[in-house]
């Protein structure tokens, strides 16, 4: 048989002819290797296990707040807490300890005792304030603002709301004041007793504890015996039985304008005599 020109190429022989070579296809490359992997490899933060103490205690602090558990309500037994909880003693009783802090449990020794629930009221709202202002060292001008704001309005819930009892808790407070005479400690004690009737008159809880908890910065803040002479106690004492009659009356608009004016126009005079930056507050007395 013989072969043509044509023939000699490869691919172009029959499969059958002498010189018939069948066609290599070209060998792909072997994959290499990425230098970076495909995928992130997870990571991790590090984590924050809460206190089994403080797991406790948030429970039993949820359950009280929540109203589960009412006022006075005695808490099992240490030992069968232990035993209920699987938590150890010395748990259970760093979680009371918290709690009582909180004072959200009062904890009594003795035959009779343990641990009973106490649900926040307005003292404790009182006693939260007044950590701040201790520990925030308060502006005179910060608590002159904060009075002008909240006074008002306490004057005009006050007329609102005011029952038989509030008009003589009133009545008492201001004849206190007036009967002080050049009793400047005896005077401020009433002014204060004053303001914080109107509070009370008024019957918002956040309002009354508040104005509780500023009691002692604004004993403080008045603390001046140069300031507060025969007249200031007399325009003072005049303020306050104007704004008791509007509260006698239920007018409220009058309540509010009269505190408003009363408590604007003390600030603006004190201002006038006082140098001081901060109010200084002693530590409480236990």
């Amino acid at each position: 048989m013989t072969t043509t020109a044509a023939d000699l190429f490869i691919g172009s022989a029959k499969p059958d002819s002498p010189g018939f070579r069948p066609e290599r296809k070209p060998e792909r490359p072997e994959p290499v290797p990425s230098a970076e992997p495909s995928s992130p490899v997870p990571r991790f933060g590090a984590l924050t296990v809460p206190k089994a103490s403080d797991v406790l205690a948030a429970e039993v602090r949820e359950r009280i707040l929540s109203g589960e558990f009412s006022e006075g309500t005695a808490l099992p037994p240490e030992r069968q807490l232990v035993e209920q909880t699987g938590l150890s003693r010395a748990t259970v009783r760093e979680a009371l300890r918290i709690l009582e802090v909180e004072r959200l449990l009062d904890i009594r020794p003795g035959r009779g005792g343990g641990a009973f629930v106490h649900r926040p009221g307005r003292e404790s709202l009182a006693s939260t304030v007044q950590l701040v202002i201790r520990g925030q060292r308060i502006r005179l001008e910060a608590l002159h603002e904060t009075r002008e704001a909240i006074e008002p309005t306490c004057a005009a819930l006050a007329a609102r709301n005011r029952t038989q009892q509030d008009l003589l808790d009133l009545d008492a407070a201001h004849a206190e004041l007036v009967d002080a005479g050049d009793d400047v400690q005896r005077f401020l004690r009433a002014n204060i007793d004053w303001h914080n009737a109107v509070a009370r008159a008024g019957d918002n809880e956040l309002l009354i504890g508040f104005l509780s908890a500023l009691s002692e910065s604004i004993h403080a803040a008045t603390n001046l015996e140069q300031f507060l002479d025969a007249r200031i106690r007399e325009l003072t004492a005049r303020a306050h039985a104007r704004i008791s009659d509007a509260i006698r009356a239920r007018d409220e608009a009058a309540a509010r304008r009269r505190m408003s004016r009363h408590v604007c126009g003390f600030a603006r005079a004190v201002a006038e005599v006082d140098r001081r930056e901060r109010v200084e507050l002693a530590e409480p007395a236990d």
